[in-house]
Formats: structure tokens, sequence, C-alpha cells
């Protein structure tokens, strides 16, 4: 087990962000890898962040004294565990929870979810509110977003001011580097500058990303791929999403909008996608295919008015009653899921391959055939393939994704002001 996974576990101090084994990323500067070293442990002796570091323990004393005194981490006695020596007590080094406090947000279809986390990332506050179908025009989504963000606030007994950043998850095309949505499902409008327009509006600094994307960034700081240098999640609910981690950092391509799994073509002049295309992925897979589909083969035109969680309920329903029809939806859903996935993994070769969202609980999605066929479709290396996982989490963890992207923002503000946080 890694070292420090093994020490936050021990402490019951879990920590946050990437971990990064030790010498494997030298370019950032030492003050930067030092803060990130104490946030990922939880808890740490500096001479454990000096070895892992692979530097003096003279030039960790001198920087975690300058971020003491920034007031960004603090010392606290040592656990039985650390402080293995005699005479005086060790000294441990965390991350000063009360130094900063950030809102995430994740913008759905069917509800919005905010949370709240303070500088070690512990949640403070959440909450949900359900909205209406349909897109939202600007204005309208600017009203849920303060609306929200006043509810998570109450909740948290803190005012406004009291936060430093603020991050947004919306699903479709985002350039996180200028903070605009190309397009959206939750938005009537095209390129819309959100960030700056929701931070005029909260009167705080607001990042915004693909939702795919910060479901990722909360596996990678709070989940199954803290550890992990390299691998996928591929989401599924309204649409179909997918972010991807190299090297403990999430990639976006060029212009901030890679991994459009959903949007890759798996049929030419196939069924109509919502983003206007035709034959995408996610024209076959996400909940709005599957109530079509479910509307023409049962014959279900007569509940067109009803919701698409309820269609679909019912289609899952009837599969696991064995109806022939609803059971082959799922199937055909299935296969063009392996597609997808086997395209991940000979495009990737992923450490591991997560399966989150709503839908995951439609288990005919990742049936043992999906996954033989999947295995069928990838390139015959003679290695095993990666491993999937199944996170069937609800919009908090997504909320708690837009957190850490907020977290990330104001860190690199204070540790390396002149960096470009889009780049990370």
């Amino acid at each position: 087990m890694h070292s420090v996974e093994h020490r936050e576990r021990s402490e019951g101090r879990r920590g946050c962000g990437p971990l990064i084994p030790p010498l494997s990323d030298t370019l950032r500067p030492l003050r930067q890898q030092v803060f990130e070293r104490v946030r990922a442990a939880g808890l740490i002796p500096r001479v454990q962040v000096a070895k892992d570091l692979g530097v003096s323990p003279a030039s960790v004393t001198t920087i975690t004294q300058e971020l003491i005194e920034a007031g960004l981490i603090e010392e606290i006695a040592a656990p039985r565990d650390i402080d293995q020596g005699r005479g005086r007590p060790a000294v441990a080094l965390g991350v000063r929870a009360s130094a900063h406090r950030v809102a995430g947000m994740k913008l759905s279809d069917r509800e919005h979810t905010a949370v709240i986390i303070d500088f070690a990332g512990n949640l403070i506050a959440d909450d949900v509110i359900p909205r209406r179908p349909g897109p939202m025009t600007t204005p309208e989504i600017l009203d849920a977003i303060e609306t929200l963000l006043n509810r998570v606030c109450a909740k948290a007994g803190i005012a406004r001011s009291d936060l430093s950043a603020l991050g947004v998850g919306v699903p479709g095309f985002v350039d996180t580097g200028s903070g605009t949505v190309m397009w959206s499902s939750v938005l009537s409008d095209r390129t819309v500058p959100l960030a700056a327009a929701a931070s005029a509006r909260v009167g705080l600094p607001v990042t915004i990303d693909n939702d795919a994307n910060l479901v990722t960034l909360a596996e990678l700081w709070f989940g199954a791929g803290r550890g992990l240098a390299d691998f996928a999640v591929v989401t599924i609910e309204h649409g179909v999403g997918m972010g991807y981690v190299i090297n403990h950092r999430i990639y976006r391509g060029a212009h901030g909008l890679g991994m459009e799994l959903g949007h890759t073509k798996v049929q030419l002049d196939g069924a109509l996608c919502r983003c206007g295309q035709r034959g995408c992925l996610e024209a076959y897979i996400a909940d709005y295919a599957l109530a079509r589909e479910a509307t023409t083969a049962l014959n279900w035109t007569h509940r067109e008015g009803q919701s698409i969680a309820i269609l679909l309920e019912s289609l899952y329903d009837h599969a696991k009653a064995g109806n022939t029809a609803a059971r082959s939806i799922f199937r055909r859903a299935g296969r063009y899921l392996a597609v997808g996935l086997s395209n991940v993994i000979n495009l990737f070769d992923p450490a591991l391959i997560i399966l989150s969202g709503e839908r995951m609980r439609y288990d005919y999605l990742y049936a043992q055939e999906t996954l033989a066929e999947m295995d069928n479709l990838a390139i015959q290396s003679g290695r095993p393939r990666p491993p999937i996982e199944i996170h069937a989490w609800g919009d908090l963890l997504w909320a708690h994704g837009a957190a850490a992207l907020a977290l990330s923002f104001v860190s690199e503000g204070l540790l390396q002001p002149a960096r470009d946080i889009a780049a990370q």
C-alpha cells in the first residue's frame, strides 16, 4: 500500500488531492509540492515530507514555516503511530482547514446540487434544489446559481463573502480556460461566458467545467483515483460523458473540449443526438435514447407525456420481469457501450475505468455479456483488460468535483499566482 495512503487511514485524517508518487513530478515549484504533499497526506511529519520529495530537511523546514506564517498549514501534535521516537514529541503538519472555504455546484437536467468544503477538503454543508424540465435561459440559470448558493451558505452558517471561490459543473461543451459554455443541455443559449456572468452575480471568483471532468476530479481528489496516474471515468446520465486523468492531472485537450466520448460516432447517418448531429454514442445509450426506444418498441406512445425518469423505471421493471423487448433495448445499449469502452481501452490503455452516474443502477448496461463483448473489441495484447468499477454516485459527488476545482483554483493562486489554472 502507498505509504501516504497508509498514514492517512491509520490517523483518521484522510487528506485530499492526488497521491502523486515521490520524485515523479518535479516541474512544480517546491513550495507547491510541499503543500500538496501535506494536503494529500492529511497529517505528515516534516521529515517524511523531505524524504518523500527527496529534498533536505532544512529546505522543508524553511518552506513549511512560510506556509504556516501564510496561514495555509498548521502544526498538530503527532499521533502515536507517527511519533515513534523518544524525547520531545513529534509534530505533524496538516492543512489549516479554516483557512479557506469553497463551494461546488452541479447544474443538471434534473436537479441542482451544491456543497461547501473547507481548505482541507472536509464537507461543511450540502443542498439540492429540483428544477423544471428543459433548457434555461442565461438569466434563469444565474438565478438558480444564486438561489442555491444562498441556501447552502445558510446551511453552513456562513455568508457568501466567507467563500474564496465557486466551482460550477454543467453538461455539454465547456471551455474551462475562458469560462465559456459553448453548448449545454441545461442552457437555451450558446457560447455563454457563464463563469464571468456568475462571478458578477455572486461576487466570487467562479471556475467552470464540463460535469464529466468534475466527477473525474472528485475521484482524483476524494475517491478511487487518488493513487492512480492514469484512469478514465465514463458517466452515463441524461448524456454520456468522459473524463481522463493523465499523470495525475485532468486532460482537457487544446481548447478544453476534449474527451467527448458521448459524441464519438458509432453509426454513420444514425440516430439523432441532442447535440444536433447523428450517430453519436450518446444517442444509443443516454436516457433519452432508451426512452425513445421504449416508446417505439413497447408501443408506449400514450406515455409520451411522462417524464423520462418514470419511463426508464418502467422499462427497467419490464426488463427485470423478463419482457423480451425491454431486455433487447438494454442489450442493444450495452453493446454500444461496449464499443465505446473498447475504444477507450484501445486509445488510452487506462489503469482503471470507472462507470459513474445515475444510470449505473441499470445493470443491463454492464452485464457480463457486455463486458465480454468489450473484451472482444479491445486489442488482444495478451494482457488483462483494465478493471472496471461501477460507482452509482448521486449528484453530490459531482458537486464535490466542482468544489475540488474551486479549491485547486484557490491554492494555485496562493502558491503560484502566475500560473494558468486552466492548464491543470
